[in-house]
């Protein structure tokens, strides 16, 4: 009690054999679903994830809402957009709007909000950019849109992130770079002291503009109204 729980995943998953069950199992315990769900047309989802991704999602969108997702508050489900290739998202209030009213006009399905995130410059998208040589190009796009108004927001500036081993890192993306917390900070979650880690020095790289450029992104969405 006391505690919200969430969970993030790729709504395809809970189609996976063995897997048939956790949206009774979230429904039970009260969590709540943040999911991937790039675009509200079949053609673009399918083109991004594969052929058939679409309908599967749909599928697993009306099972959350006869369990109440999306419809009774306690059980919250948000959905997740990124942009298909090297753009920002668009304004994210206006895009939930879209997406609200063709999913229900086409399915009747409904959803609690909207999240908006920008693909960071890292992993394989990063070097699926460098292989079409438009690296160079997107990094330019984030740092030309940085936006001031997103920093006092940032997932970084008010959380700390524990790797499964207890590591602790300044966010999502320094997990995934092997970046943990600068060096002259507690280490592992075992050894946590509030006031040095909510005084730190962020640990930052080239992919901290993908977190501030336009409407600014994080694990909550867009971070600002206006992206300057």
């Amino acid at each position: 009690d006391g505690y919200n729980v969430q969970v993030r995943t790729n709504l395809t998953a809970l189609l996976e054999p063995g897997m048939e069950d956790m949206p009774d199992f979230f429904k039970d315990h009260k969590v709540h679903i943040v999911a991937s769900m790039p675009c509200y047309l079949e053609e673009n989802v399918n083109s991004q994830r594969g052929d058939g991704v679409y309908g599967k999602s749909i599928q697993i969108l009306q099972k959350l809402n006869s369990l109440g997702y999306g419809m009774n508050p306690e059980l919250s489900l948000y959905l997740v957009y990124n942009p298909g290739g090297p753009s920002l998202p668009p304004d994210q209030s206006q895009l939930e709007g879209d997406y609200k009213r063709e999913l229900s006009n086409r399915f009747g399905i409904h959803f609690t909000g909207l999240y908006t995130m920008t693909n960071m410059p890292i992993g394989r998208f990063w070097e699926g950019l460098k292989r079409e040589k438009k690296d160079d190009e997107y990094m330019q796009l984030l740092l030309g849109g940085f936006n001031c108004q997103t920093v006092g927001e940032l997932m970084c500036r008010h959380q700390v992130c524990v790797a499964w081993d207890g590591t602790l890192y300044d966010c999502d993306f320094n997990i995934a770079l092997g970046l943990p917390v600068s060096e002259e900070l507690p280490k592992n979650i075992k050894d946590f002291t509030l006031e040095p880690l909510s005084n730190r020095r962020i640990v930052t790289g080239r992919h901290c503009f993908g977190c501030t450029a336009g409407f600014g992104s994080s694990c909550g969405g867009a971070l600002a109204s206006d992206n300057l």
